[in-house]
């Protein structure tokens, strides 16, 4: 069993929205991927010195990795779409430490047929079950529904592991002819995303909130746009009317995503707002995505800092029922050290983002592993991490 004590914490942030900060603490024990104990050195001395490995934030922020709820991923780390090899291992590099598959979409020649449809989603689950590019962990296999599908195949895509599911892209004539298929897949414990807004380049369906509503996703994807968003009176309808989470992705409107964030504030909702990248797309490979993201909602709503950074977090955990997505005991450990990058006015990660500066990541570590020491995508942390042993 190895383990690691990351230790010198200048800041702890939960992953919580109710709690974003973690108070008098500045060091997380981790053993065989799982945190152990999270307080302070004083208390914790002892399994830090008998630590194998000891990570030192210097000072600077440790957060629980980002999780990337709507990534386009295909086979291996390649994207079709962009031609790209290896970006999966530089979203690392952007503090994506887990990545939720919006459908392998992007597959070329597609299985449209039910036999095709069922096996695209359990090799992928299969797949990147057993890979793990740059340390990341990808949740694959998102089945993308066609009216073709029965009862029973449901069942069958659960006893191989398929809990992912998604609307939008299939041959239906109206939107509300997928409305039995989706509680089927609910049925069998599926987390079912729906397409939300205007058609896609990649050929989906054009809905608005009456169809997303008879349709009742657990996730209504991108609501600020896929890149084209859902109507301002439609986001009202979906937060007063349903339960669902909203989305929202860095390759939508900006603008829509405030707004979004403001009426989510206005009523009480923030714990159905999730974050995502929604590439690579037509927006390209983006590794810095997830991140931006969250900056921006930092820089620019009432969100504080911390708590934004719990909508590509812990809310996302909780949406998906991830075992990850907070510092806290018994949590897979995913964690970043990040801080106000060189040159900023700011000292600490959380006022970098405040005033909208990207901040340094230097260490990632995923499964209780350190995959690197200084990001090549972001820019470099004013107190840059150390790893010893």
């Amino acid at each position: 069993m190895s383990t690691l004590a990351v230790v010198d914490a200048g800041m702890l942030v939960s992953g919580d929205l109710t709690h974003p900060l973690i108070e008098a603490a500045d060091t997380v024990l981790c053993a065989d991927g799982v945190i152990t104990a999270v307080g302070r050195i004083e208390e914790l001395a002892q399994e830090v010195a008998e630590a194998d490995q000891v990570l030192s934030a210097a000072g600077a922020t440790v957060a629980p990795g980002l999780i990337d709820s709507h990534g386009h991923v295909a086979f291996g780390d390649y994207s079709p779409r962009q031609k790209a090899v290896d970006y999966l291992e530089g979203y690392v590099h952007g503090g994506i430490t887990r990545t939720i598959s919006a459908g392998e979409v992007h597959v070329p020649g597609r299985p449209r047929d039910r036999e095709g449809v069922k096996a695209l989603a359990i090799a992928a689950r299969a797949s990147y079950d057993r890979y793990r590019p740059g340390g990341m962990r990808v949740h694959a296999g998102n089945v993308l529904l066609e009216p073709s599908l029965t009862y029973e195949d449901f069942g069958h895509l659960a006893r191989c592991g398929v809990w992912l599911a998604k609307f939008g892209f299939g041959a239906y004539e109206k939107a509300r002819d997928g409305v039995e298929q989706i509680r089927w897949a609910k049925e069998h414990g599926s987390v079912v995303m729906c397409h939300a807004g205007g058609a896609s380049a990649a050929g989906s369906a054009s809905l608005r909130a009456d169809d997303l509503l008879a349709l009742d996703p657990t996730v209504c994807g991108h609501a600020n746009g896929g890149p084209t968003a859902l109507p301002d009176g439609d986001v009202d309808l979906l937060l007063s009317e349903s339960g669902m989470a909203l989305q929202l992705v860095q390759a939508g409107s900006l603008r829509a995503a405030l707004r979004i964030v403001d009426r989510a504030l206005d009523t009480g909702a923030e714990a159905r707002l999730v974050v995502g990248s929604d590439t690579p797309s037509g927006f390209g490979v983006m590794p810095l995505a997830v991140l931006k993201t969250v900056v921006e909602l930092s820089a620019l709503s009432a969100l504080e800092p911390a708590r934004a950074w719990a909508l590509a977090t812990g809310n996302v955990a909780d949406v998906w029922g991830l075992p990850a997505g907070r510092l806290l005991v018994g949590a897979e450990a995913d964690l970043l050290v990040l801080d106000a990058p060189l040159g900023s006015a700011a000292t600490t990660a959380l006022d970098a983002m405040a005033i909208g500066d990207m901040p340094g990541i230097s260490a990632v570590v995923t499964d209780g592993v350190p995959r690197f020491l200084a990001s090549r995508n972001t820019p470099r942390a004013a107190r840059p991490a150390r790893l010893d042993g």
